[in-house]
């Protein structure tokens, strides 16, 4: 089959030695099938009917091939933008996010590299982040100077295509020499601007077609839709990390400092009953509520050190994250103590089934009524390699014997 463009020799039978149709497909000609040299004398009518056949076949065989091919396509650019989606709403730092956005449009366009650029203070763009097969990072702070001819377009939210970075009189950076076709792309969502998706191809590349200049067009879009709620997710997580630090330093204030207080109190008083036979019980109960008063301080800083956005990896902060969540449902927050050095006695496989054992624990508190406060203490410092968790509560039992205690231990 000739490719478009190619010259058909004629139709009529019986005249020429050769006989040609134009092969139609999406409403165009995209080439035509020839035939020339025949064994037994010229062409007849049949044979041109024939060819014709032949020709209308081949089209609709090429059309639908194309239309399959651009939908696999669509459906790739489609499942790399809902990856993006995902990736970004997973709390990912801004550096990282513009990364993804990079990597993935860049594997997606078949592309040499993938470029995100963001305005600069005295009106240029700058390259920020680079993804690429071959030394990216060397391209890393490079800059559109103000003035360059594209940089209206690109400020202005414009996509941009350039047939070959090379030669494009609009091209003016230094690394423009390394490419050929190019797409530049706005990160736009709601009038915001938040940056330009350069997609070059190696020099002398395929072009790009109408169809991926769509695709990625619309890539570009819900990337910046994904940024922007990714950054707004950030917002409220950091938010949300204020207000629990708020939340920590009032229960700081309301009960570490009043315990301090009532112990000191309990001290004063012990000291001026010295020679009184209750003088050991009552700085013995001192003791105790010092030793308490620490643990809880202990659990605040872990808290308070547990840094924003990001899942707790030690146990001490699983454990107080499980506790955190389980605080609305319960309507009072659990007090946590921990004994021994958790963190790094207790095993993933033991911190796992202590979790699930809290859950559990914490769920059939949820269930009785009457109660008032919830104790959960992890203790790792026993000679036999356990480690024990103890959930106490006040809740009344029908005799009336007041607390509801749930054990758990297994090996470190």
């Amino acid at each position: 089959m000739a490719a478009a463009g190619a010259h058909v020799p004629s139709g009529r039978p019986g005249s020429r030695d050769a006989i040609g149709v134009p092969v139609h497909a999406e409403n165009g000609v995209i080439g035509a099938l020839c035939l020339s040299g025949k064994r037994d004398g010229t062409f007849t009518e049949d044979d041109l009917a024939v060819v014709r056949v032949l020709g209308s076949q081949a089209g609709i065989a090429i059309g639908n091939a194309r239309l399959y091919e651009t939908a696999r396509q669509r459906e790739r650019w489609i499942a790399g933008a809902a990856a993006v989606t995902n990736a970004l709403l997973t709390g990912v730092s801004p550096q990282d996010a513009l990364t993804t956005v990079a990597e993935q449009a860049r594997m997606l366009a078949d592309a040499a590299a993938g470029v995100v650029l963001q305005p600069t203070a005295d009106g240029g763009m700058e390259i920020v982040v680079a993804s690429g097969p071959e030394d990216p990072e060397a391209i890393v702070g490079t800059v559109i100077a103000p003035g360059s001819p594209v940089l209206a377009q690109l400020l202005g939210g414009e996509p941009v295509f350039v047939e070959d970075s090379a030669t494009d009189p609009r091209m003016t950076t230094p690394v423009r020499g390394r490419f050929g076709p190019s797409m530049m792309l706005p990160l736009q969502s709601g009038g915001r601007l938040l940056g330009t998706l350069a997609l070059p191809r190696v020099r002398h590349g395929r072009p790009y077609t109408a169809v991926e200049r769509r695709l990625a067009t619309t890539f570009a879009s819900q990337a910046a839709l994904a940024l922007v709620l990714a950054d707004a997710q950030q917002d409220r997580e950091r938010l949300a990390v204020y207000e629990d630090r708020d939340r920590i330093a009032r229960d700081l204030h309301d009960l570490v400092v009043q315990r301090l207080f009532a112990t000191e109190m309990m001290l004063e008083s012990t000291r001026r009953r010295a020679a009184d036979p209750g003088a050991d019980e009552l700085l013995a109960r001192a003791v105790d509520e010092l030793d308490s008063t620490i643990q809880e301080v202990r659990t605040a800083i872990i808290a308070l050190q547990q840094p924003p956005c990001e899942a707790p990896v030690g146990l001490r902060a699983r454990v107080l994250r499980e506790t955190s969540a389980m605080a609305a449902v319960l309507g009072l927050r659990p007090s946590v103590r921990f004994r021994g050095a958790v963190d790094t006695l207790v095993g993933e496989s033991a911190a796992r089934g202590l979790l699930a054992a809290l859950r559990d624990a914490l769920g059939a508190v949820r269930g009785r009524s009457g109660v008032s406060s919830v104790v959960v203490e992890i203790d790792a410092t026993g000679t036999d390699g356990t480690v024990r968790l103890t959930v106490t509560d006040d809740a009344r039992h029908e005799d009336g014997i007041p607390g509801t205690v749930f054990g758990w231990a297994s090996p470190r």
